[in-house]
């Protein structure tokens, strides 16, 4: 099953807080971490961590705390999910020369990459901005949310 860490979790989370304040406003770690009920000390590593890759900045100080670096229009969810858990991954082997032993024979390793790009361009395509004011868009990846047919409905129909 994929699944996001509650590193990832928790980094969404405040970037959703974030983004829903008033511009140039800056939020402290335990101001966010007791809103939420999140551990102190864990929200403070993912923001550090974002803050490194460049989607907070940090300010010091008896009014510091964390603001957006970037208008959240432009910031994506998988922006922050690969600052705090790195690259989305599907398969154990990510890439070429993998130590895998079916490797050079595996019949779904390239079919899975696919599926790893359509995930990570569907996480594209989603930004902070649309998650803080709950308008993500269907239209984006519309044969995502199409009704596809199911597997009894291809069984039937290849009876006939």
């Amino acid at each position: 099953m994929l699944r996001l860490s509650k590193k990832a979790d928790y980094g969404l989370i405040a970037m959703k807080h974030l983004a829903l304040l008033p511009k140039a406003s800056s939020c402290s770690t335990r101001e966010i971490a007791e809103h939420y009920d999140i551990p102190a000390e864990l929200l403070a590593k993912v923001l550090q961590r974002l803050a490194r890759q460049g989607l907070l900045v940090s300010h010091q100080g008896k009014r510091g705390g964390y603001r957006l670096a970037l208008p959240s229009t432009v910031i994506s969810v998988a922006d922050v999910i690969q600052a705090i858990d790195g690259p989305v991954m599907v398969t154990a082997c990510s890439d070429e020369g993998a130590d895998c032993d079916q490797y050079s024979k595996c019949s779904v390793r390239d079919p899975l990459w696919r599926i790893k790009d359509r995930i990570v361009s569907a996480l594209s395509a989603c930004t902070i901005f649309e998650m803080a004011t709950d308008t993500i868009s269907d239209a984006i990846f519309p044969a995502a949310v199409a009704k596809r047919p199911t597997a009894a409905t291809l069984a039937s129909t290849a009876d006939q």
